[in-house]
């Protein structure tokens, strides 16, 4: 048996209480790829910061290739060989490729321009060094990413949710391209909440739950509802059954609207035009930065019109082009921003204030002060019908795990029992069990008559609740596409422009 590439032996890390690694044993075998699975506070996060240096482990050893092995920073993690590439991209977008590269590969402009377009050509991440970051596809950005690390020769890769920009063709690509890292030496740590996708690329999956180590396995013997098991320790709920209306009134009516914002890094918005009906759910498709966050602004309130163009946004029959989110939702809309910290809750703040946000006309409030009771118990009611893990409604926003404040913010806005929900990137950073339950309620709404608006970079997630799918590129819709009768692949095309937005839809 070849020694391990990388050894951890009883790794724990606490947190004041909390403890979020307990005793971690783990053996990433050279030239491997090797998956962490584990629900939202499963300590996926933390590990993963152990190992790149960014935090020391309070108990427990490592050994790399046989050495004990100790690491104070990330600088000093690459320096060992160790690279990551973070889920949210840390590129620069006014620099250019290998400007950014610069910032961490020491080495002339020309050299590394060469050493950029070799690495390309050999893996397959080819990307023009002298293009600046603002003007990359998302798909292009990754590999950015990904030739940083390899600049730095590293021998393990750890990648954060790799595929959670990608649209279909691009994960294949992707996946070439790991495979060739993996035969030419490299191994991968690979975390992400795609069962499938492990599936296909894993060697070996190392399954984490409530801190501690459950499991290690091959994941080409199980299939995904096995692993999911594994992973929260239950079987999977049987999915909610799609019972859309037909012909339910209009809750939500954009009609050719064109927009430039004043950013000149956003994204302009051209003949844009959705209808979503009660007992309907319309989902939004596209690799990110086509346009998802200046739609969600203007579709929120947080941008409005000029009153030249009033007449292009109607709610619930009403034009609110120019009405502030507060008006908006006195209309009965409600909204769950894909920023949870800074815009869908403020992370100083307990979890019974961040109620009060937009759940204060539910009787929360008493001659302008909070009625206390009121607000604690519809936290309360939130957190126990969400399942946030949380140790109660004083608790900051901040200190609760990426997912939990997702379910906490999901929860908060469907309380509020909306006409219209509009929903951006649901399920994000979520584990599969909690996505499981945020999906099937947001179907359980659908199926009693709530007009719902999706916009997800999850192609597996639109078609599980959508009943029609758009595709946003470079600021243009697609026609709507049933999704009953629509492949992936077609909508992939969409998203690369590979299938002209003007183009008559199936349905």
């Amino acid at each position: 048996m070849l020694q391990p590439l990388l050894s951890l032996r009883g790794i724990s890390k606490n947190y004041g209480a909390i403890r979020a690694n307990q005793e971690i044993n783990l053996d990433v075998a050279p030239q491997s790829i090797h998956a962490i699975l584990g629900e939202n506070g499963a300590g996926k996060s933390t590990l993963m910061k152990l190992i790149y240096g960014v935090e020391q482990p309070d108990d427990g050893t490592a050994a790399w290739e046989g050495e004990p092995l100790s690491l104070a920073s990330p600088a000093e993690a690459r320096h060992r060989g160790i690279g990551m590439v973070f889920q949210h991209f840390s590129l620069f977008e006014t620099l250019t490729v290998v400007e950014n590269i610069q910032l961490v590969v020491p080495g002339r402009k020309a050299e590394l321009t060469e050493r950029i377009r070799t690495l390309g050509r050999d893996f397959g991440l080819e990307v023009d060094p002298l293009a600046h970051v603002h003007a990359l596809s998302v798909g292009e950005r990754q590999r950015v990413e990904i030739i940083r690390c390899l600049m730095t020769n590293p021998k393990l890769l750890i990648l954060d949710e790799p595929t959670s920009v990608l649209p279909p063709q691009l994960v294949n690509k992707l996946f070439d391209t790991l495979r060739r890292l993996r035969d030419g030496g490299v191994s991968i740590l690979f975390i992400s909440h795609k069962l499938e996708e492990i599936r296909a690329i894993c060697d070996r999956a190392t399954i984490l739950r409530g801190g501690r180590v459950t499991g290690n396995v091959d994941p080409r013997e199980h299939d995904a509802h096995d692993l999911a098991r594994m992973m929260i320790g239950r079987d999977m709920p049987e999915p909610i059954p799609a019972l859309p209306l037909s012909g339910g009134e209009r809750r939500l009516e954009i009609i050719g609207l064109d927009y430039t914002p004043d950013d000149p890094f956003a994204v302009p918005l051209s003949s844009i035009s959705l209808t979503v009906r009660a007992g309907e759910i319309l989902g939004i498709a596209g690799i990110s930065g086509n346009g998802q966050s200046e739609l969600s602004a203007l579709i929120s309130g947080e941008t409005v019109l000029k009153r030249e163009q009033a007449d292009r946004i109607f709610m619930m029959g009403r034009d609110v082009g120019t009405l502030d989110p507060a008006a908006r939702r006195e209309l009965g809309f409600a909204f769950v921003p894909e920023d949870r910290l800074g815009r869908g809750a403020v992370p100083e703040m307990s979890l019974l204030l961040n109620s009060l946000l937009t759940a204060h006309p539910l009787k929360l409030l008493k001659h302008g002060l909070i009625n206390r009771a009121r607000a604690a118990a519809f936290t309360n009611d939130c957190i126990r019908q969400y399942d946030v893990r949380t140790r109660g409604p004083d608790a900051e926003a901040g200190s609760l795990s990426g997912g939990n404040l997702q379910k906490f913010i999901v929860g908060r806005e469907i309380m509020l029992a909306p006409k219209l929900l509009f929903v951006a990137q649901p399920t994000w950073g979520v584990d599969v069990g909690a996505a499981s339950a945020i999906r099937q309620r947001l179907i359980a709404l659908r199926n009693a008559g709530m007009a719902i608006l999706v916009i997800s970079e999850e192609l597996e997630e639109l078609f599980e609740l959508s009943d029609f799918i758009q595709v946003l590129h470079h600021g243009t819709l697609s026609p709507p596409l049933l999704a009953l009768n629509t492949k992936p692949e077609e909508i992939g095309r969409y998203m690369i422009g590979a299938e002209p937005a003007g183009e008559k839809a199936s349905a």
